[in-house]
């Protein structure tokens, strides 16, 4: 009897096992492939830049000064955002909206930055359309990746918002958790077409 017990005990074990979710979050899950989506996409559009660099009537660019200004305020912003996600695991909510408040200051600094660098190329004769095909990449390239910013800077304000109700801590991380990756993400994305550009000209 007792062996039956037993064996009935484990078999009870390994279906209570089995009903636990290996899955990530589905919001997280989504997140990634979202930005699975986002990869190709620029992947896509830096390798028809170096088919089309081959090409006759290519002319170089020239990359503006305030691209170097801006890639360092996103840097900086990926810093601050990881002093907020420490500061909400230590539920220091005081510390946790100074830093959401200035990554989100910081973001808003980097898509300005990014039109007055389009100023700059104008007046370095860099225009969108008719001129070179190299000049309308930089501003394919740039533009893209300044709009999916400008979602990562409204995710920010979001989260902001939820931090000034008190929503974020260490008992509710997955929203500011979600909002990390996704900027850090867009930082990395911008520094891998920084290099580029500067790779290839």
């Amino acid at each position: 009897m007792k062996k039956g017990e037993d064996g009935m005990a484990l078999d009870i074990k390994i279906v209570e096992e089995a009903r636990k979710p290996l899955a990530m979050n589905p919001k997280k899950f989504g997140l990634w492939l979202f930005m699975a989506t986002v990869i190709m996409l620029f992947g896509a559009w830096t390798s028809a830049y170096i088919v089309k660099r081959g090409d006759m009537g290519w002319s170089e660019i020239v990359v503006p000064n305030l691209f170097w200004v801006n890639t360092g305020i996103i840097l900086v912003s990926s810093a601050t955002m990881i002093w907020a996600v420490r500061a909400a695991r230590k539920d220091n909510q005081e510390r946790l909206k100074v830093a959401l408040s200035i990554t989100t200051i910081l973001g808003i600094a980097f898509v300005i930055g990014q039109f007055m660098a389009y100023g700059q190329m104008v007046e370095m004769k860099e225009h969108f359309t008719g001129g070179p095909v190299s000049h309308s990449f930089v501003y394919v390239l740039s533009g893209a990746h300044a709009v999916h910013l400008v979602s990562g800077v409204v995710f920010l304000i979001i989260v902001l918002v939820s931090a000034f109700r008190l929503k974020v801590g260490s008992k509710n991380m997955t929203q500011i958790e979600m909002c990390a990756t996704y900027w850090h993400f867009l930082d990395l994305l911008w520094l891998y077409l920084f290099v580029f550009l500067l790779l290839n000209k």
